[in-house]
């Protein structure tokens, strides 16, 4: 097709799919031919710790299968390795861009990155039109009746069922559209090599979760049994369309729902509140003194902590980006309790190995179990992992394949005894709230 006609580009972020895509539904119907486009953001990769990190790796392979899909029908993914503004000078260059589709992201880095980038098109005379997609309600959607968010996630949620109807989870039908795709000759990709990055060899979950639903209650808190979807990756980039998830589970049993609207009411906090990425939401628990041992943190991260459930946590997420948010719970609260170890240290050790890690749901949880953020535990409870263990492991089937030293002369003992690390959490809070 000639460059020199005018064309809409969408650009896949978090939604990487066609199916039921609400930014590529609206640009196919407009009124030029839509190119699809995705941008290797270089202000992200460029500060990932990690070279094989296996997140990039997903991204990578979902990429590349969006670019054949795409190729089936006559068209091609426009793929850019680069900083947002320098990618998108390059592509006013080459194509007569008419105007510019793409769904919403929360997060603070993307709101200002959009920001930017919508002033520079709009600079330019190009519309930037932003549509929700990863999530059923936004910001401003689920409010308590003075327009204020809520800090609660009970009340938010009973609004939230109240609201919800089957307008908000009917699907985008992109297929219908799919011939106002732009015509072009498959497009040149990048290799995981040219930006820096190795292949993983981690196992991805897989997309299909309906089989799960009904027994997730029973099933869900124990470690050792295929009782959770492992789907969070996915709702993470996109690869499955939210509506269909909350959709398949609003007339079966609801606790699985009740996830996804935990999602995305940690979404609408750090939308609201977006200091809480770094500071906590309630200010006298900034006031907290951390031991923030590095030989003790170091220890967590290895799962050489002498607590069984914990280490078996640990080594999981080390091995496979994944940990069951049971064991999550133990092992953050382990951390920040037993260890006095500062919440934001946990927050971005998660967020460097989680293959379906979300700021707003990582940093929710973590101030969550700290005590310090919206909706939260309070600071008193903390939970004993030789309990937790005995609850929902009692057979040791998660720990023994984790942690197989467990029983014998190669484990360590316990970094710290239960009781004093508790007795000394309970202090340095108190010590802290009374100031």
């Amino acid at each position: 097709m000639d460059r020199k006609a005018p064309v809409t580009l969408f650009w896949f972020r978090r939604d990487l799919r066609l199916h039921d895509n609400a930014g590529l539904y609206h640009a196919l119907k407009g009124p030029n031919p839509v190119l699809c486009m995705f941008i290797f953001d270089r202000d992200i990769l460029d500060i990932l710790e990690d070279k094989d990190d296996a997140r990039v790796t997903f991204i990578y392979n979902t990429i590349d299968k969006l670019s054949q899909e795409l190729q089936e029908h006559k068209s091609s993914l426009l793929i850019k390795y680069d900083k947002p503004e320098q990618a998108w000078k390059e592509i006013l260059q080459e194509y007569n861009v008419a105007a510019v589709y793409t769904n919403r992201d929360y997060e603070p880095y993307a709101k200002q990155r959009d920001g930017e980038i919508g002033e520079m098109l709009n600079a330019k005379g190009i519309d930037f039109k932003t549509f929700k997609d990863q999530i059923i309600f936004e910001r401003d959607e689920v409010v308590k009746d003075d327009k204020k968010p809520y800090t609660v996630f009970t009340p938010y949620k009973k609004k939230w069922m109240k609201k919800v109807n089957e307008f908000y989870l009917k699907a985008y039908p992109t297929e219908k559209y799919f011939k106002n795709l732009y015509t072009t000759k498959p497009l040149k990709g990048v290799s995981l090599k040219e930006m820096g990055f190795t292949k993983s060899e981690i196992e991805f979950p897989k997309t299909e979760y309906e089989h799960i639903i009904d027994d997730y209650a029973q099933n869900r808190n124990f470690p050792a049994k295929k009782g959770t979807s492992h789907i969070g990756l996915h709702l993470r980039f996109g690869t499955i369309s939210i509506r269909d998830a909350a959709r398949n589970s609003f007339e079966r049993e609801q606790t699985w729902l009740g996830e996804l609207i935990w999602r995305e009411f940690y979404m609408m906090a750090l939308d609201h509140f977006p200091d809480t990425a770094n500071h906590a939401y309630r200010p006298a628990y900034d006031r907290m003194e951390w031991r923030n041992n590095e030989t003790e943190f170091e220890a967590w991260c290895e799962g050489k902590t002498g607590y069984p459930l914990v280490d078996a946590g640990m080594r999981e997420l080390n091995a496979t980006g994944f940990m069951h948010n049971r064991v999550r719970m133990v092992a953050a609260s382990f951390m920040v309790k037993h260890l006095l170890i500062d919440w934001r240290w946990g927050e971005h050790y998660f967020g460097r190995k989680l293959l379906d890690y979300e700021a707003s749901t990582n940093i929710g949880s973590w101030q969550w179990v700290a005590g310090s953020g919206t909706d939260v535990m309070p600071y008193f409870r903390i939970f004993n992992p030789e309990a937790q263990l005995k609850k929902f492991d009692l057979k040791m089937e998660y720990v023994k394949k984790w942690v197989p030293e467990y029983g014998t002369s190669q484990y360590p003992k316990p970094i710290i005894d239960n009781k004093t690390g508790k007795e000394r959490a309970l202090k340095a809070y108190k010590t802290a709230l009374a100031r």
